[in-house]
């Protein structure tokens, strides 16, 4: 992931989209510290649609676990 100033981002913006548009992703930095990331729409996409799958499979898997038992996991180290 290459990385950028802002001021240079600024300047250089639709130059920058069309690297992100051809799939490379990018970090746009202020004072050299990473602020924000220019990345492709399709992996932006990919990664909630991973996300999504894992978060089908957790949920299969609790749908074997009894209720009681996942409130008691819930309100572990709570206070009352």
């Amino acid at each position: 992931m290459s990385r950028i100033g802002a001021s240079k981002a600024r300047r250089h913006l639709p130059r920058l989209l069309d690297r992100v548009a051809r799939g490379e992703s990018l970090t746009i930095t202020r004072h050299g510290k990473p602020v924000a990331r220019l990345v492709p729409v399709a992996a932006d996409r990919e990664r909630a649609q991973q996300a999504a799958a894992r978060i089908v499979a957790r949920r299969r898997h609790l749908e074997r676990v009894p209720l009681a038992d996942l409130m008691a996991t819930i309100h572990e180290g709570h206070r009352y």
